[in-house]
């Protein structure tokens, strides 16, 4: 911690400068000498469960369409048996032939700009989302994102019933409404969580994007099979309600710092205050774009979240067309398998977390190498594995268990660059994390988009190849320029006004 002198604000600000840019890169972060309370539930356990929750909410929002198109839409396209590009139709294959006609007749250009069209709105708010949660508080921006999206989720049923067009602008206004939420939570993690936590409290939160997936994917399929209203719509119905009634607990149970929170352990707030870096809740001060955006270890951050990204929503979107039409699943069981990345991310990405802050805490690892070690393993192991999918071909059991490794080793993200810019700029974390995850999410659209003019109605072994080699080799390389320029060390600009009274 730095003490600050009685009144003098005269003090040079290149000296300030030179305070964070001498600064050792291998510099170990030191427990706090406040204790923390001994009770078991604490308060910031209580923003972990809803935060978690809520990611689980608007991640079921999001993956239940990859799932629903596949009964929506019509699929005229015959299989071949013979040719050596297909794989054979066998007894314990389903034909994806839909048994009733379903609605829409769409060809892979039209479902490349439905499933895009969400990313269009969720792009546009990443920014505005992490400074407004800056200025106005996390809780009221990420519970009113989710709430946004759960009410466009139920209307999206109506619209794509209406009006194609009017089905894309729902899209995207849902996509809008789940923009500001991992800004805004990255704002408020600065905000309530210790360091030495970070990893693994970052990991239990957004690790409910996992667990929607992995609860939306199978129960959107075995939705889509029912007779009711044709089954699909009751995927969008269902999760939109229960977002709706997350935001209720929200409101009642969350609060935006530890020193707001009524209800909070005295000893838990000594402990949390004494951890972080202390914050004026009150400054509105404008943000250093110049510095950050010429700030190199945030374009780090930036071009991996893209590579991984790319990779992340190559299977999110693309994996259960992948499922039913070159593998032959049925939608049920093409649901059911799409989830098991997302079952192993969600358990490698705690125990990853939890063994890399136990790293930190013991001094093994500074927290540059930390960053740069977990991610390397987050994006490499996973690119190989989609090497391995594009290699096997149709065997099923193979393909299975290589997205399963795939999956598992990707949760190591949450160890990796997701909590590097808090690291950089705990002031200003909300409104980074928007600049570099809407960078990221531009893929939501672009990969589908560019995956759509690879298969271009041809659903072959060899254009899905092409599909897992682009992805692999983004993800690589983005990987590789991470590790080239990464930094944990906070900049000087992010406390330019407080180190101005540094002794």
């Amino acid at each position: 911690m730095y003490a600050p002198m009685s009144n003098s604000e005269n003090h040079d600000e290149s000296e300030t400068e030179s305070i964070y840019e001498d600064e050792d890169e291998t510099t170990r972060i030191l427990p706090p000498e406040v204790e923390d309370t001994t009770h078991f539930f604490k308060s910031r356990h209580i923003l972990g469960i809803l935060g978690f929750l809520g990611f689980a909410n608007v991640y079921a929002m999001r993956v239940n369409l990859s799932v629903a198109i596949v009964a929506m839409i019509n699929t005229t396209q015959p299989i071949s048996n013979n040719s050596y590009d297909h794989c054979p139709i066998t007894n314990n294959s389903i034909d994806p032939t839909p048994v009733r006609p379903n609605e829409f007749d769409w060809d892979e250009k039209t479902q490349s700009i439905v499933l895009g069209s969400f990313f269009y709105g969720y792009v546009l708010t990443q920014i505005p989302g992490g400074r407004l949660a800056e200025i106005f508080g996390s809780k009221r921006v990420y519970g009113i994102g989710v709430l946004i999206t759960s009410i466009f989720t139920l209307l999206s049923p109506i619209a794509a019933r209406t009006n194609f067009t009017l089905f894309i602008i729902v899209r995207v206004l849902e996509g809008m409404g789940e923009g500001v939420t991992f800004p805004s939570m990255h704002a408020m993690l600065a905000r309530w969580i210790p360091p030495l936590e970070r990893s693994k409290f970052g990991a239990y939160v957004y690790a409910g994007s996992n667990f929607g997936t992995i609860l939306s994917l199978p129960l959107s399929g075995w939705l889509c099979s029912l007779e009711l209203d044709n089954g699909w719509p009751l995927s969008f119905y269902i999760f939109g309600v229960l977002g709706i009634i997350w935001y209720i607990f929200w409101v009642f149970l969350v609060y935006d710092t530890p020193a707001a929170h009524p209800r909070i352990d005295p000893q838990e707030k000594a402990f949390i205050l004494a951890s972080i870096d202390p914050q004026d809740d009150h400054d509105k001060s404008s943000i250093p774009w110049k510095q950050m955006l010429t700030c190199l270890p945030l374009w780090a951050i930036l071009v991996t979240q893209c590579g991984q990204s790319w990779a992340f929503y190559t299977q999110l979107t693309e994996l259960p067309t992948y499922m039913a039409q070159i593998l032959h699943f049925d939608i049920q069981a093409d649901a059911l398998l799409s989830a098991v990345p997302y079952l192993t991310s969600w358990w490698c990405g705690i125990i990853v977390s939890i063994f890399a802050d136990w790293l930190l805490s013991k001094g093994y690892l500074s927290l540059a190498t930390s960053y740069k070690l977990f991610n390397s393993v987050a994006s490499i192991i996973p690119s190989l594995g989609l090497l391995g999918v594009a290699y096997v071909g149709c065997d099923k059991v193979a393909v299975q268990l290589l997205l399963a490794i795939t999956g598992a080793f990707g949760g190591a993200v949450y160890a990796g660059n997701s909590m590097n810019h808090i690291a950089l700029s705990p002031k200003y974390a909300g409104t980074m994390y928007g600049i570099t995850n809407a960078a990221a999410n531009m893929c939501g659209f672009l990969a589908p988009y560019v995956i759509g003019l690879i298969i271009e109605g041809r659903q072959t072994l060899n254009q899905w190849r092409m599909v897992f080699y682009l992805a692999a080799g983004i993800n690589m390389g983005a990987n590789l320029f991470y590790i080239m320029f990464a930094s944990a060390r906070e900049r000087s600009w992010s406390r330019t006004r407080r180190l101005s009274n540094i002794n």
